[in-house]
């Protein structure tokens, strides 16, 4: 019997919705290579949506940007309309629906601090944030390189008609190594533990919520009742994880990263199921105590992929708030330490 291939989702005669332009700087790079062909071969935006890549590199990194853009064509992919190449931010943004920001130098985990990151890849995000602002206003915008939250807050500094809503920083990464933890320890699949937060910057001191977790549909707490795994085990694991998997191979880990790039763009783009959550870094409106303008990881729903909103009333001990505050303290110092 011969196998047909699936039918598209939209009926014969309709036209195919027009390719959505991803612009992503730092494309040749590690994370980039991880990311680009996932995108292209309908990992984002699903089976039958079409993707224009707009690739942007330094120009001493031109050469692999081709390369990179080579093997993208040589894999044929049916849904990647176009592939574009610039060593300009303007030109690579220009027209945008969403832009990843990779570009930057990583974090040396023995050599350097966050602080000595920020100053170097400080300039960077404020070259970003200008070219955003004048070549796509519209188009929503998530933040990878470290520091993520601060490297955000340099973009949005920059850009005055990207409305703040607009902008995202990643901590999905620290969402799915939690997750996957809970569910080892309650010898049950990944897909049962729901309701995970991460809570503040994207550092070794951002905060896992325990707590406000869900196995199924009960309290994470009421199946796993090891508080001491909970903070000298749980809590550590997931915020050092990236320094022990550096350690070990001497990169950071760009495939879990990507898997994190993807998840959070397609929960920012789709309405949250009931009950339900997703996290991301973004411009605090307050909630929590959290300062206003502060980018910081939170709780958010989206109703119609278009608008988020913070979920509150989220249960808060005196442990969770010191927590809070630490991070909204070190994010602060980052602020100051950023001139903004």
């Amino acid at each position: 019997m011969t196998e047909h291939p699936p039918l598209p989702n939209w009926w014969p005669g309709d036209e195919p919705a027009a390719p959505i332009r991803v612009a992503i700087s730092g494309a040749s790079g590690h994370l980039g290579y991880n990311l680009v062909f996932r995108i292209a071969a309908g990992a984002l935006f699903g089976p039958v949506q079409s993707v224009t890549l707009s690739l942007l590199e330094s120009p001493k990194g031109m050469r692999a940007l081709q390369a990179l853009s080579m093997e993208l064509k040589d894999c044929a992919y049916p849904l990647l309309n176009d592939i574009e190449l610039s060593s300009d931010p303007f030109e690579a943004f220009h027209g945008a629906d969403w832009v990843i920001l990779l570009a930057g130098w990583p974090l040396n985990y023995d050599q350097s601090s966050r602080h000595d990151l920020l100053h170097k890849n400080g300039p960077i995000y404020v070259e970003h944030g200008r070219a955003i602002n004048l070549a796509c206003p519209t188009a929503r915008i998530l933040v990878v390189a470290e520091p993520c939250n601060t490297n955000c807050m340099i973009a949005m500094h920059e850009a005055p008609n990207v409305a703040p809503e607009r902008w995202f920083a990643l901590n999905r990464l620290d969402r799915m190594r939690a997750t996957a933890m809970i569910a080892e320890k309650a010898q049950v699949p990944v897909s049962k533990v729901n309701r995970v937060t991460v809570w503040g910057n994207h550092s070794e001191s951002i905060f896992v919520d325990f707590r406000n977790s869900f196995i199924g549909e009960r309290p994470a707490h009421e199946l796993i009742t090891d508080q001491k795994w909970v903070h000298e085990v749980f809590e550590p694991a997931v915020a050092t994880r990236s320094r022990e998997i550096n350690s070990l191979c001497g990169t950071t880990p760009a495939a879990a990263a990507a898997q994190a790039i993807l998840g959070t763009i397609r929960s920012i783009s789709t309405p949250t199921p009931f009950y339900r959550r997703f996290g991301a870094a973004v411009c605090s409106p307050g909630a929590y105590d959290v300062p206003k303008g502060l980018v910081f990881g939170l709780p958010l729903r989206t109703e119609d992929g278009h608008q988020w909103d913070v979920v509150d009333d989220l249960y808060i001990d005196n442990y969770a708030r010191a927590r809070l505050d630490q991070n909204i303290e070190e994010l602060e110092l980052e602020k100051t330490a950023a001139g903004i």
